[in-house]
């Protein structure tokens, strides 16, 4: 009898985004249908995808540095493939500047990876750079259910907002909405495999646009509504949106559904119209403000978040301080902040007025302060609360689990008798920087 060929082994390493993680799980559940097992952990592969971001300084750098640590003690390497936002970035260059590379693809493409490993276990370098306009969506195996008692969706990509200092535009192309049909379907997959909590992706997500089951034109808010029909699901999120897609019917959302949760990540990116202008950001300080008033008044309780760069090119000491002003009156609950990093082929990349790499180290600080301060204040202020917390995942202690409160705070909670996915309520009793300590006032929610 000839013994069967054990099943090859792959590992899927997502950097940057939540987008790439909702990737690097599709590609994972694309190569299982394939056959592949995931390696264990700490294991080697023979097969690695390295799902990569273009967002942060230095990242094709970076890049090559993790596929230089896949080489083994006896020097040879596994099947590598480079997925992503650097893999259409960078393209071939990859290949000649890494030889072991045997796979590369962009992010829309990724539906051909099976068909690219085949290619290159033939000895081909196989390289899909490809923005097809047919969807990759349709291509990629049904969802299910994972370990997880939450889920990313991605019912958006692609970006036409053009900001001056970002490469999206070019490495997921133009806006598309996934169809209504389509999400329906793969929202119920998910919580038939026990999911409780989907959080909606998109470059732009609330963008999005379609047609619902009886053909009617719907945004965001109406997808929205329509997920929280479906039993079973108890929670939904979505992320990243941008300012000037707020609707009026996706602001009266988080008054009016109960089950999307008080959370609203909302990039404004500097506090200076002058410098928003530069960036392309099509939004003002006031417009901006505006719209987190106006969001507050339909749900008290919301938590705001938002995304920071410091030292665009051109940014004087005014304007940054113009950025802590806008931090002062919007009060954060978190917050996102970089230094302005050059991304070639973008125009910020060439502007005149490049900022001092010590210059930006300082504002950072100084912002990241700030930013932290009102973190710390907006934990504080939950002492106190009652709430549901969904458990995601394990703490360090024995018997403690970690889950999300409504406004996305870590919550650390001592659980004996509880598991991963169960609903509880909760008293949050402590507030640190980062996350807050509760205690269990009933048993689990089933």
């Amino acid at each position: 009898m000839t013994a069967t060929p054990p099943a090859k082994t792959f590992h899927v390493k997502s950097f940057g985004c939540q987008m790439n993680v909702y990737d690097g799980e599709r590609m994972s559940e694309m190569l299982g249908a394939e056959g592949y097992v995931p390696a264990a952990e700490g294991a080697d592969a023979d097969l690695v995808v390295l799902n990569t971001c273009h967002i942060r300084e230095k990242a094709a750098e970076k890049v090559y540095s993790d596929i230089g640590r896949l080489k083994r003690e006896d020097g040879s390497t596994p099947t590598i493939a480079v997925a992503g936002c650097v893999a259409q970035a960078e393209g071939a260059e990859i290949a000649r500047r890494a030889p072991s590379v045997d796979v590369v693809v962009g992010p829309q493409a990724y539906h051909r990876l099976p068909e690219l490993i085949a290619r290159a276990e033939k000895g081909e370098k196989a390289i899909d750079l490809d923005m097809p306009l047919e969807s990759k969506f349709g291509a990629l195996p049904k969802r299910a259910g994972g370990q997880r008692p939450t889920a990313f969706l991605t019912v958006q990509e692609g970006c036409d907002k053009f900001c001056t200092y970002c490469v999206v535009p070019y490495t997921r192309g133009a806006e598309i909405s996934r169809p209504f049909v389509d999400l329906i379907a793969e929202a119920r997959a998910l919580i038939a495999g026990g999911v409780r909590e989907i959080t909606l992706l998109g470059q732009n997500v609330n963008a999005w646009d379609g047609e619902d089951g009886k053909g009617r034109a719907i945004g965001l808010d109406g997808l929205i509504r329509e997920l929280a029909r479906e039993d079973g699901l108890e929670r939904i999120r979505y992320t990243t949106s941008h300012p000037n897609d707020m609707t009026d019917g996706l602001i009266a959302a988080h008054g009016e559904v109960e089950k999307l949760m008080p959370f609203l990540h909302l990039p404004v990116q500097a506090g200076s119209d002058r410098i928003l202008a530069a960036m392309n950001r099509s939004h003002s300080v006031d417009s901006y403000l505006k719209v987190i008033e106006r969001v507050r008044a339909a749900r008290p309780d919301i938590a705001i978040s938002g995304d920071f760069i410091v030292g665009f090119p051109g940014e004087s000491e005014e304007d940054f301080l113009a950025t802590l002003a806008i931090v002062r009156a919007t009060h954060y609950a978190m917050a996102y902040s970089f230094k302005y990093s050059r991304r070639p082929g973008t125009p910020a990349a060439t502007m005149n007025g490049q900022i001092e790499e010590a210059v930006m180290n300082d504002r950072l600080q100084r912002l990241q302060a700030l930013l932290g301060e009102q973190q710390q204040a907006f934990n504080q202020a939950t002492v106190g609360r009652t709430t549901r917390l969904l458990l995601e995942r394990k703490g360090k202690h024995d018997g403690q689990l970690i889950g999300k409160s409504p406004w996305l705070q870590s919550v650390h909670v001592a659980a004996p008798g509880l598991a991963i996915g169960d609903m509880v309520d909760v008293r949050i009793t402590s507030a640190g920087p980062n996350s807050v300590g509760a205690e269990p006032l009933v048993e689990a929610v089933a």
